[in-house]
Order: C-alpha cells, then sequence, then structure tokens
C-alpha cells in the first residue's frame, strides 16, 4: 500500500507542481478540497495519508451531496422555472410561433405553456437520485483517481457520461407523464393549432417530449455541476465525517 501511495504522489506532485507552486511574497488563496486530498495523499504512511478505499469512499460520498442537492433543488416548485439557468423556453423552432402569438394578443396561453413545461420537469427531475446513486456505486479507484486529478466538473462529466443516456430513457416517459398531467400536451396544441391557422405561415410540429426530456437533463447536469464545484471549494459543504477526512475539515 505505501508503494501505491508514493506512486500516486510522485505522478500527483508532477501533474500538479506547476499549478500549485506557491509565490511566498504574494497572499495564498485556499487550497480547493480536491487539492487537500491530493496533499493528503502525499502524505507518508502512517501520518495520515489516505487510502484508495477513503478516497473512493469520499469522492462517493461528495457526488451523493451534491447530486442530492442538485436534484432536490430541480425537482423542487420553480426550480426550473424561477432559475434562468435551467429556465426552459420554447424549442428554437417555435420561437418565432412565440413572438408572433404574442403579437395577436396570446401571450397568456403562451405563458402557460413555458410554465407547464418548466412543471414537467420539476416532476421529472424527482425520478433521477437513483440512477444517479446507481453510476457512483460503480465507480472504481482509477475513475476517482482521475475525477480528483480532473477539471472543476470531472465527477460531472463522469456522471453524464455513466448516466446521461439512462436518465433520458428514464425522464421520456415521466416527461411525456407530466406535460399531460400539467396541460402542456393540451396547451402546445393550442399553440400549434392557432399558429398554423394563421395566414402566409409556415406550419411547425416539433417534437415536444423529445425536446423537454434533453432540455431537463441538462439543466439537471448544470446543478449537478454547481454543486461539485461548492463541495470542490467551499468546507461549508464538507458535511459528513468521510468527506472531512478526505476533503480536509
Amino acid at each position: 500500500m505505501r508503494k501505491k501511495i508514493w506512486l500516486l504522489a510522485l505522478s500527483t506532485l508532477c501533474l500538479y507542481s506547476t499549478s500549485y507552486a506557491q509565490d511566498t511574497t504574494a497572499p495564498q488563496k485556499p487550497r480547493s478540497i480536491f487539492g487537500q486530498v491530493l496533499d493528503a495523499v502525499t502524505k507518508p504512511s502512517g501520518t495520515g495519508s489516505l487510502t484508495n478505499a477513503d478516497i473512493a469512499s469520499g469522492l462517493r460520498e461528495a457526488l451523493q451531496v451534491g447530486i442530492k442537492k442538485g436534484a432536490d433543488q430541480a425537482s423542487a416548485t420553480d426550480g426550473y422555472y424561477k432559475n434562468n439557468l435551467i429556465k426552459i423556453l420554447f424549442p428554437p423552432e417555435m420561437q418565432r410561433v412565440e413572438s408572433r402569438l404574442r403579437q395577436i394578443g396570446l401571450g397568456p396561453q403562451v405563458d402557460k405553456f413555458v410554465l407547464s413545461l418548466n412543471r414537467a420537469a420539476e416532476d421529472a427531475a424527482k425520478q433521477s437520485k437513483p440512477i444517479f446513486i446507481k453510476a457512483i456505486t460503480s465507480m472504481s479507484i482509477q475513475d476517482a483517481i482521475g475525477i480528483l486529478r480532473g477539471p472543476q466538473d470531472a465527477a460531472t462529466q463522469y456522471l453524464r457520461r455513466t448516466s446521461g443516456q439512462e436518465l433520458v430513457a428514464q425522464f421520456t416517459p415521466e416527461i411525456d407523464k407530466a406535460l399531460k398531467a400539467n396541460n402542456t400536451t393540451k396547451y402546445y396544441s393550442d399553440i400549434v393549432n392557432t399558429y398554423n391557422r394563421l395566414p402566409l405561415v409556415q406550419k411547425v410540429n416539433p417534437n415536444l417530449t423529445e425536446y423537454a426530456t434533453n432540455k431537463a437533463v441538462d439543466g439537471l447536469f448544470l446543478l449537478v455541476a454547481q454543486e461539485e464545484k461548492s463541495i470542490r471549494e467551499n468546507p461549508a459543504a464538507r458535511v459528513t465525517d468521510i468527506l472531512r477526512k478526505v476533503f480536509g475539515s
């Protein structure tokens, strides 16, 4: 185990020596908590160094913290609708529809459609946690080290790579059901039919379920990425014993 830790330490120091070189004449910024994990890995065995199991456990728990917060935020009422970063708007090919309908006094109907579209996404986001957790529990030590060495959203990239397709597959029927439950399908049909009856317009009929599903999944990953960044950088985000052990108190 000592040999593995020192080999990891050597590769870590080579990769990060430039990034983390200190200027003793200037104030030092706090290390990110993933940087602190790397520091701990390079400590000699027997003086508090982390094992591979510690690293993997800490990262899994960090991801679970981020996923819970991100999913809870997305699935709350107005989680999409009042968050301008992830709010789902008219499909690009329907933006001319929105503009034209507002011009002829149908703004309230358009607003109801946008609200119901985001309510559908909020409902579907409730289904995301088990899929994410499945991806986390499958994370190998090689995955964990890659996340430690990766960019600010390395864990989110891992989750998108390992669970993105399953999320889309799981979200699609949920979005479709939520669209109907929130009357979005009715609003959409009314809007499209009204627009298509206007003279001299190009008829439209984009796939609403596919569009809403992709936007809902993208928004969820954006929230998870924000939580990952917080856990990397913010000591207050380390809320469990294993996180404090791995990422520093």
